[in-house]
Formats: structure tokens, sequence, C-alpha cells
């Protein structure tokens, strides 16, 4: 297709399946094929630099994670050479009339693979498939796998994609260290092609000899094995392996180990730093009026409990699950429906977890008044603002009604600047005595709100 030689009349739409397979050379001239091509590219792994393109909206991205009905997800370990433990499998398989796929990636081995699985169990009729056989012949092999003339097929990575066998139900993946992760999801994809319960088996050599990386593939690959979670996988991919060039033909790069979080963050501080800068400013006016959000970060700081105590979710990975919820709530109606529903499974919530939902709104109402951080400790309140002296925030309705509150409280309130450590400029700080929970602090900056 991307030959010179190849010239299209009118094409209007490109279609890109299994996406991952693909280098950005190839993609680059699919796009100059035409001006104004239509690209649709279709992958259950995304690779991480077109993950990245799509996570800062540089395109879109839609994700269906609706499995088709009765199937069950793949249930995945990590085993080691254990003849026992693969003699067990196979042979449960085949008690259960299925068939069993067992990928191993070096054509000369597979010889080898076969006669030790014969010796395992004697009983199962074994086939071999590899990309150097004669096209006839690999046709012929595959196609009597399908119709259970065979009950194991020993293969290379030839299987990935395209082959749909619904009664193999059970693969065994050798050496799977050495798979990326795309890679191991796709062929996992093999098998719980059916309503029937699949397994996976990933055999590795000791995981202390493994290198990092090959570590939190397959711990990724393990732990992500729900129906629909190949977007998750590539998160983990893109944490792994980095972002790469956007604008080069890395796909991959290194995020010094600071985690897909951390990198994301930094990222958007960079864009929105210079979203405001003068050199960029024009071009984002319009933006900068509609959003009127001028804090990306908020921190708040109290000795108070504001958490999820252990007495009302003692499920460590369910009250991550929820901090983690919470922290995605945007609106108030979406936080009424938070609270619903955690009264409703856990009960009537305790005093912390109403200072904790009551903190969500205290953000919000900070944020849209400039402060980036919030202190309260000692019956006061210290509202920490943006450090930035050139931030249009100091120019907004909003910094104005900061005056008029201070004239309305003059024993309780005072304003003071402060030259923070790591900081270039002053900050300023408002502080506020008399302040004793955050449903209090909410209330206050409501009133600094209304001005």
């Amino acid at each position: 297709l991307v030959n010179k030689n190849i010239r299209y009349k009118d094409l209007g739409l490109l279609i890109v399946d299994e996406e991952h397979k693909f280098g950005v050379s190839v993609k680059d001239k699919l796009k100059t094929l035409k001006a104004h091509l239509d690209t649709l590219t279709l992958t259950a792994t995304p690779i991480p630099r077109t993950l990245q393109f799509s996570l800062m909206a540089a395109r879109d991205l839609s994700v269906i994670k609706t499995p088709p009905p009765n199937r069950q997800p793949v249930e995945t370990k990590l085993i080691g050479l254990n003849e026992e433990m693969i003699r067990d499998a196979v042979f449960y398989e085949l008690q259960r009339g299925g068939q069993v796929f067992v990928i191993f990636n070096r054509i000369a081995g597979l010889k080898d693979m076969a006669g030790m699985l014969q010796r395992l169990v004697p009983e199962a009729k074994i086939a071999i498939g590899h990309g150097q056989m004669d096209g006839k012949k690999l046709e012929k092999t595959l196609l009597d796998f399908m119709n259970g003339k065979y009950d194991i097929l020993v293969s290379t990575t030839i299987v990935e994609s395209g082959v749909d066998v619904p009664n193999a139900n059970t693969m065994l993946i050798v050496d799977a260290q050495n798979y990326g992760l795309a890679e191991l999801h796709q062929m996992r994809g093999r098998v719980g092609r059916s309503n029937r319960k699949a397994f996976c088996y990933l055999i590795t050599p000791p995981t202390v000899t493994l290198t990092n990386e090959a570590r939190k593939r397959l711990q990724a690959i393990e732990q992500f094995s729900d129906l629909g979670s190949g977007f998750n996988i590539a998160m983990k991919d893109l944490e792994i392996r980095g972002a790469g060039n956007l604008l080069g033909a890395e796909q991959s790069g290194f995020m010094a180990e600071m985690g897909f979080d951390t990198y994301q963050k930094i990222l958007n501080e960079a864009i929105e730093e210079l979203k405001y800068s003068p050199d960029f400013k024009d071009l984002f006016n319009e933006e900068i009026s509609e959003t009127d959000n001028f804090v990306s970060d908020f921190n708040l700081d109290s000795d108070q409990e504001i958490l999820i105590p252990y007495e009302y979710v003692n499920n460590v990975e369910e009250r991550m699950s929820l901090y983690q919820e919470l922290a995605e709530v945007e609106t108030p109606e979406q936080l009424q429906k938070f609270s619903e529903s955690l009264t409703d499974r856990f009960g009537t919530q305790p005093e912390e977890v109403v200072e904790l939902l009551k903190s969500i709104e205290l953000k919000w109402i900070a944020k849209k008044l400039g402060i980036e951080k919030v202190v309260l400790k000692q019956n006061k309140m210290l509202c920490y603002f943006i450090t930035n002296p050139q931030s249009p925030f100091f120019e907004s309705e909003n910094f104005r009604k900061i005056p008029i509150y201070l004239s309305q409280n003059p024993t309780t309130t005072s304003l003071q600047e402060k030259k923070l450590k790591g900081n270039d400029f002053n900050t300023l700080i408002l502080k506020i005595k008399d302040v004793d929970s955050v449903d209090k602090a909410k209330s206050i900056l409501e009133s600094v709100m209304k001005g």
C-alpha cells in the first residue's frame, strides 16, 4: 500500500487494524496518500505514542469495553517450567474435551517441546506449526486443529491474530518474559473465545533472574485479565516504556521511573504555563476566559482526620478504589451520587468521611479563588495563592473579592506576602482565624466568593 507506484483515484477513508503492528514510518506514509484523509486505527493495545496523542486530546479516542455475550475472563497465571503443573494444565483441558495452544517462539526447539508434551501426556495428539512451513501444509495443519484432529498445537506466534478456535481454551506461553505486553495480550485473546472458562499460563525462568521491565510486563498481564482490559494494559505499557517522541519516530521512551500520573501532571503544567505566557496568550484568550480556572493542582494539608477509616471500609484495595473514584469526581451531582453510593454500600458515613467529601467541595471553591494550597492546623486556615505574579488570575473578578472580604472581617483575617523555599517570587497568603473544620473552611471560602 505504501509503494510509490500505487496511486489512488479518490481515497477518503483509511482503516488500520492491529495498529500496534505498524511502525511510525509506515503510518506516516499512509497519511501522505492524500491531504485530507480520514484515518481510523483499531487495536486492543495502542502503542504508547498513539495512546499519549489520545490522552493529550490530539487524537479522538473511543474505547469499546463491552465483551461478546457469555464470554468469561481468561485466568492468567505466572508459573516456572514445572513439568507437573504443565501436565496437569494440559490434562485438565483434554479431560473436558478441549484443545491446547503451546507457544514457543524458536522454530529449532518446537520438536523438542512437542516431544516433552508427548512424554507428559502420551494420549495427546500433537501438531506443529510455524511460518517457515509450506503454505498448504501449514493451512492443513491449522484446519485439522480447528476440526479437532489434534489436541495440542505447538507453534510460534503465528497464531497471534486471525486464528479462532472456540474449543481451544488453555494456552501455555513459554519464555513469556521475551514478549511485549501487546503480544502477550493478543496471544491470550486466542483462548476464551466461547462460553467456557479459559486459562493462560505464562512460563518463565525464576523471577529474580528477569529484568525489572520484564517483571513489570508480566505483573501487568497477570493483573489485567478482565474482558476489555486492553486499554489498562496499554496504559501500563505507556508507564513502563514512556511516551516516545510525539513529533519523531520513536514509539516509546523513558519516563525516568516517575510513573505515568506524574509524567502527565508535569506535561500538563508545562502546557498551562505556556498557555498563559505572553508569546501564546493571544492564541488561548478565548479558552482562558471560558475555563476561568487558573489552578491546575490543589493541595490540602490538615491535622484533622480526613479519610475513609479502616473501621468503615476494611478492605485496602476497596479503599484505594474509592479514593481513585473520588479523585475523578468533577461536579456536585457526581459527588452526591458518590456519597449516596457510599452510604448504600457501607452504612452511615462517619465524621472523617463527611469531612473528606466536604474537602472536595473546598477544593473546587479554592481553585476558583486562585488558591493552590490550604493549610488547616491549630484552628487557623492559611490559603496560598498562585505563585506566578504574571498569572491572569490577579486581574480577574474573583481576585478582587479578596480585599472586600478582608475589609469586612479585619479581626479574623489578614493578608501577607512571603517568599517560600524553592520559589522565585513572593507568595500571597490569606490567614483566617477560628477555623476548626473543613466544613467551616468551605463556608468561609463560599463567603469570599460571594464578595
